[in-house]
């Protein structure tokens, strides 16, 4: 595929959400940590998500997409 237009006119922007507390890990081998994240443009609205690699309270994650919300750890 070609990448020359990531500025896609129809392309949603990355979005920036600050994690704030983390909430487990999980992943068959303990590799991804799910957080609660809040929105930097939208501070009333906050989701849950699955982060890979190292990520701890107060970092700043974009978002490629933020509809989506990862299912609650069991």
């Amino acid at each position: 595929p070609h990448f020359d237009n990531m500025a896609d006119a129809n392309a949603p922007r990355p979005k920036l959400a600050t994690v704030k507390t983390l909430i487990g890990r999980t992943g068959s081998r303990g590799g991804i940590t799910q957080v609660r994240v809040q929105f930097v443009d939208d501070p009333n609205r906050s989701i849950i998500r699955n982060v890979k690699g190292p990520v701890r309270e107060g970092d700043i994650l974009v978002l490629l997409e933020s509809e989506r919300e990862a299912r609650r750890l069991r």
